[in-house]
């Protein structure tokens, strides 16, 4: 008698999961390491949004792992719809699997071939087959751990991202255009290209949503002997749009409207010490901006 071998395809479904997870965290890492960090937001916001990301994958996993054990008890290929509704989202993949799914099928009992439980031939040897009666059986779910770890996964998964709104809308993110910390921008910016080649800031988009700001830390080593220079072109200004410069250092913030610079822009930072210092730009409904900023010696 042999033994029957599962199928890969749970396998293969854990480890496309772990795979994408590894992803994220690493992402996450390489940005703590690499950028300014998580300074200037609430822990909370990438736990909860990796959370997230954990339980809605589980989500996935869990429906997916249902259907293929579904479509393998009725004759079908488990393994491809566990693909399809995993990267299709159990919403939908599950809606067209319902559409699709095979119906439950018997083995011939001359040849073993798959036949539908009404069939009254068999379409492979051609033999009659004989209808019994079958006792009727209270309907039960197959596989209730599936939906269930599915259910439970989508929960958390909603208790995450309700969490990761709450906190980013109550101060759990930091957007003041004035703080010594990171900017973290909630709004948009389209077309947006930012180089930072042999010590200047070039940044070049199309248009932003109000009050978004681009930033960029500096390091001052003589104040007294430096200055910043800001060659700033805004090609459409509506009326009332505005693009201020900030220079932030501590408790100390300055500002200066570059909205219509009819020239480059050279500000003395004898005001400030040495050390880092956030060079940000606002963008108040200014379109087609390019800008060049540096700190140079006087």
């Amino acid at each position: 008698m042999k033994r029957r071998q599962n199928p890969p395809g749970k396998k293969t479904l854990i480890l496309i999961i772990g795979i994408i997870l590894l992803c994220f965290a690493a992402r996450l890492l390489v940005f703590a390491l690499f950028s300014e960090g998580l300074d200037g937001i609430d822990i909370l916001v990438p736990l909860l949004l990796f959370g997230f990301v954990f339980f809605a994958l589980a989500m996935e996993g869990f429906i997916a792992a249902w259907v293929y054990e579904d479509c393998r008890i009725r004759g079908g290929d488990g393994a491809l719809w566990a693909v399809v509704v995993f990267f299709t989202t159990p919403f939908i993949g599950l809606l067209v699997y319902f559409l699709r799914r095979p119906e439950i099928t018997q083995h011939c009992p001359a040849c073993g071939h798959r036949i539908s439980l009404k069939a009254k031939y068999c379409e492979e040897c051609g033999i009659r087959i004989e209808q019994k009666e079958v006792p009727v059986m209270p309907a039960k779910t197959h596989h209730l751990k599936y939906l269930t770890g599915g259910a439970v996964s989508l929960i958390l998964m909603l208790v995450c991202f309700i969490g990761f709104i709450f906190t980013v809308a109550h101060g759990g993110v930091n957007t003041s255009v004035t703080s010594d910390k990171r900017i973290w921008n909630t709004g948009i910016i389209t077309m947006s290209m930012e180089t930072n080649f042999g010590g200047v800031w070039s940044i070049d988009f199309k248009s932003a949503s109000d009050g978004f700001i681009k930033e960029k830390a500096f390091i001052l080593e003589e104040p007294e002997q430096e200055m910043l220079t800001a060659d700033i072109h805004c090609g459409t200004v509506p009326d009332g749009a505005t693009l201020m410069l900030w220079i932030v250092q501590g408790e100390k913030a300055e500002s200066i409207d570059v909205t219509n610079l009819s020239e480059p822009l050279e500000y003395s930072l004898d005001g400030f010490e040495s050390g880092k210092i956030f060079v940000r730009l606002q963008i108040n409904g200014v379109k087609d901006v390019s800008s060049d900023i540096e700190i140079v010696s006087k």
